[in-house]
């Protein structure tokens, strides 16, 4: 996608919150991150951009997909080890009739067998109230309203994960 292709200016921003205490990597998780996969779902390129840069700097292998059906193909192909959602994605202007959004696809996810036990971090931009409360019903394992506190983020993925010897 072309940045010309975003909607408006405030679409391009950066997905964090501005904390200069915070690192580019997640402090105490390249051992989280080592022999890990994360698939990062989301139509914006500048979000996309970020996480991986993030995730990268802890050791993880991160895979990106910009839409939603992408998003199921990477999940089924590379089994990753924790997925991060955008809720809201445009509408797809190919003939293909099914208009997902993060939500169907969490909802599919949870389908299947080998896929259920991954963890889906939901994240948007969207009124935080309403969107956690059906994340989380869907079967998210965490809500984070855009733009992200990082630190907060970090947390949640050490919750979700134990570090792996090296």
């Amino acid at each position: 996608m072309n940045p010309s292709d975003q909607s408006s200016a405030a679409s391009l921003r950066e997905p964090f919150t501005p904390d200069s205490s915070e690192s580019t990597s997640i402090p105490d998780l390249p051992s989280l991150g080592r022999n890990r996969k994360v698939l990062v779902v989301d139509d914006n390129v500048v979000v996309l951009k970020a996480f991986e840069a993030k995730f990268k700097a802890s050791g993880f292998e991160v895979i990106l997909a910009r839409d939603t059906m992408s998003a199921v193909t990477e999940a089924r192909k590379r089994k990753p080890d924790l997925i991060v959602l955008d809720i809201n994605f445009p509408p797809d202007n190919s003939l293909i009739s099914l208009q997902w959004n993060g939500l169907n696809v969490l909802q599919w996810l949870k389908r299947f067998e080998e896929l259920s036990p991954i963890p889906v971090v939901v994240v948007s931009g969207d009124d935080a109230e309403k969107s956690e409360k059906k994340a989380l019903a869907a079967g998210g394992s965490a809500y984070f309203q855009k733009p992200l506190n990082f630190t907060a983020f970090a947390e949640a993925l050490r919750r979700l994960f134990r570090p792996i010897p090296a």
